[in-house]
């Protein structure tokens, strides 16, 4: 970043030379002091934005009208459910296995979510 002096940090460190008198040594060392004191303190504007991770949507089939994909799944005692988590699969919300060919296509690393509920124990 250019100071308003016109040089940047590293033009005035690379400035310096052997031969430099101290007084300039000094003065390009307050001027970087500075420099560093007002960046830490001062909110910037042109702070880049994050980049996406995708630059496309993930989700290109299911329930494209909805503005939030939503499922809500009810298991029962001692019912196990493969969830799908790369939005490719043909039984959404359910897996089929869809995630292995993205993996393989893009060096991915997608599984499924798997979840498992509990028997109920009857007493004994």
């Amino acid at each position: 970043d250019a100071c308003e002096f016109g040089a940047t940090p590293r033009h005035l460190l690379h400035s310096l030379g052997p031969r430099d008198t101290g007084v300039k040594m000094f003065k390009n060392v307050l001027i970087l002091s500075l420099l560093a004191g007002v960046t830490a303190f001062t909110p910037r504007a042109n702070v880049r934005q994050a980049v996406p991770l995708f630059a496309e949507k993930i989700n290109d089939k299911i329930d494209l009208e909805s503005k939030k994909v939503v499922n809500n799944e009810a298991l029962e005692a001692g019912d196990k459910a493969v969830y799908c988590r790369c939005w490719k699969s043909e039984t959404f919300p359910l897996c089929d296995g869809s995630h292995m060919k993205w993996n393989k296509e893009t060096g991915d690393n997608l599984g499924p979510l798997i979840v498992d509920t509990p028997k109920v124990l009857t007493g004994a």
